[in-house]
């Protein structure tokens, strides 16, 4: 039996203890590096330092005690699907063990309550977070701690209207949970969440104040989101009938469409072209996701795991949280 080093963790938080103004920007560093997984050049690049700052800023941190490190001496089964996951679609993976959590509702705040952490180490001063809306993120909106950054921005990641809704309420106090933990300044998209027509859509986006946003969203740091599933118990809201009527459901299904990511929807191969639906929606098209250098894809329940193997598979995270059952279910799916 081997004993590993667990990912280091951050001593104390700026917002719970007294930091001298020399530590600020050690403690953001740290962060980026130990729960943010980023390497040394991502960094430097991030915060526009040179590696061999980055590098004395870690050994400060070790040095001063701001990160400690925890030796595990059994096993942890999670950390093996983990590492599965990263060797096959190589991303930064952490798969929670919610044994304790058997509930559907249960494994959700465990898993929010993990990306929370991630995320927070994820976004440094001047950072443009693009958020979809959605009850996953929603759930990790809520165990965001205060973090306040500098010239920070979030971003409505795809449209929240309906035909019985415009969505606003329900889209905008998510945002103002992510402006409010990381001290940013907040900006809604109202639009639809599909326009009747391709052409309705192209119309909009030649509008100004649509353009600004695109271009905002366009050059998000940061992108959090999760993933429907058209045949989970519960899909998602997207997957109502004031959003989708049963023949729209029904032309997803022939078209082999799994499920969703942020409004766009995924065959089980990850592709997303020839589908319809796709002309219409207001979500990040697939190839604009790929561009978002840090992509934080967090997931709540094996129902969602065809979902989840699709976005893999569309190379549309760079960065998974997800409970312990999905993770095996998603192990299983792609193994066969």
């Amino acid at each position: 039996m081997s004993a590993e080093p667990s990912m280091g963790t951050l001593r104390r938080s700026r917002a719970a203890a007294r930091v001298p103004e020399d530590d600020e920007r050690t403690i953001d560093v740290a962060r980026l590096y130990y729960p943010g997984g980023l390497k040394i050049e991502e960094i430097a690049a991030r915060l526009h330092l040179s590696r061999s700052t980055v590098s004395r800023e870690l050994a400060k941190a070790r040095r001063r005690g701001l990160v400690e490190f925890v030796l595990h001496g059994t096993p942890d089964p999670t950390a093996a699907l983990a590492a599965a996951i990263e060797d096959r679609f190589g991303v930064r993976t952490t798969v929670v063990d919610c044994s304790a959590a058997p509930t559907a509702a249960g494994r959700l705040e465990r898993v929010a309550e993990r990306a929370a952490e991630r995320l927070t180490a994820m976004v440094a001063p001047d950072t443009t977070v693009a958020v979809a809306w959605g009850r996953t993120v929603d759930a990790v909106a809520r165990h965001l701690t205060r973090s306040p950054t500098r010239g920070t921005r979030v971003v409505q990641l795809n449209g929240s209207g309906s035909s019985a809704t415009t969505g606003i309420h329900y889209a905008g106090r998510l945002l103002e949970r992510f402006a409010h933990a990381f001290a940013a300044t907040d900006h809604p998209f109202p639009v639809p969440a599909f326009f009747d027509s391709a052409a309705t859509r192209a119309a909009m986006w030649r509008e100004r104040s649509v353009r600004r946003l695109l271009e905002l969203r366009a050059g998000a740091d940061v992108m959090v989101a999760s993933v429907g599933a058209i045949d989970a118990d519960d899909p998602g809201r997207l997957y109502r009938p004031d959003y989708l009527d049963p023949r729209e459901v029904a032309e997803l299904r022939h078209r082999g469409v799994v499920g969703d990511l942020g409004g766009v929807f995924l065959r089980a191969d990850g592709t997303a072209a020839d589908v319809a639906l796709n002309g219409r929606a207001t979500g990040m098209p697939v190839d604009e996701v790929r561009a978002v250098p840090t992509r934080l894809l967090v997931v709540a329940g094996p129902d969602k795991a065809t979902a989840t193997l699709a976005a893999l598979r569309a190379a549309a995270a760079t960065d998974l949280v997800l409970d312990d059952a999905t993770a095996s279910q998603l192990a299983e799916e792609d193994a066969r």
